[in-house]
């Protein structure tokens, strides 16, 4: 996995071994391309950050600042490992993503969410979790962005809190961009 563009483009990041799936080059690329302007001087934070990569290439391309968090333990030293190789300050907070958000603060004006694409068994699928949140909107600036990355065919369950203005597919993954509901 590496940073494509920005202050730190071109740099290789380290990567989990296990448990984690970080997002592919040409998805990542056209996220933010997607993103464009939008990612400068922005507050960004990272949901199920895995190996921080998302966060750090929002820092790499102008953002002022991230918030990381993830659950796992090797991940999130490893995303303290990639922040100085990329030569970015962010925030790690090692922490399951829905006890985090109780308690979080925002007002963010990007938040990724990549989470695993299986949720436990008898569990609802995490787009459903996320999408149906009614924190994750609270934390959103008015015109900010939740970019959540799932599986493609994954049913995408009502979720009022947001509107959806895109939805692209790229091979083994879809994301899904969403404003707040006004």
């Amino acid at each position: 996995m590496r940073v494509i563009a920005g202050t730190a483009g071109g740099l290789q990041l380290k990567v989990p071994r296990t448990g984690v799936r970080p997002t592919m080059d040409r998805v990542k690329a056209a996220i933010f391309s997607s993103l464009g302007e939008k990612i400068i001087g922005a507050r960004v934070l990272d949901l199920f950050a895995g190996a921080g990569g998302l966060g750090i290439e929002a820092m790499s391309r102008g953002a002022a600042s991230a918030v990381f968090v993830e659950s796992n333990r090797n991940a999130a030293r490893i995303i303290e490992r990639n922040l100085v190789i990329a030569d970015v300050d962010g925030r790690v907070r090692m922490r399951d993503v829905f006890a985090y958000l109780k308690y979080a603060t925002g007002p963010f004006d990007i938040i990724f969410a990549d989470p695993p694409y299986e949720a436990a068994p008898g569990a609802k699928p995490f787009t459903d979790l996320l999408l149906n949140n009614p924190r994750i909107p609270r934390l959103l600036v008015p015109d900010g962005v939740l970019v959540l990355e799932k599986r493609p065919g994954e049913k995408v369950p009502e979720h009022p809190h947001w509107k959806e203005v895109r939805a692209r597919r790229y091979g083994a993954t879809e994301v899904i961009f969403a404003e707040r509901q006004r």
